[in-house]
């Protein structure tokens, strides 16, 4: 299955590593420094034409993806819930 992360960007559902609010987890300095690491690296995607307000992880432990999205966390998962039914 394919999770729709907004723009027409689609990503295997089995490749995600997590779903995460962007305004409740950039307070933390790890996640800054995580993040910031990523778009060093050239490893963040954004997928949003407007203020994201979610960061997907995918890939696997040599090479991880950080995709920006538009849509919240909760949208993300209820869209994922909906694939399984």
């Amino acid at each position: 299955m394919y999770l729709h992360l907004g723009q027409n960007v689609v990503i295997p559902e089995s490749d995600i590593i997590g779903i995460f609010d962007l305004d409740n987890t950039t307070g933390s300095y790890i996640t800054k420094n995580f993040l910031s690491d990523a778009e060093k690296a050239g490893r963040v995607i954004n997928v949003s034409d407007e203020l994201p307000r979610s960061f997907i992880v995918s890939g696997n432990e040599k090479e991880r993806t950080i995709y920006l999205s538009q849509l919240s966390p909760q949208t993300l998962l209820k869209r994922t819930e909906a694939m399984r039914l």
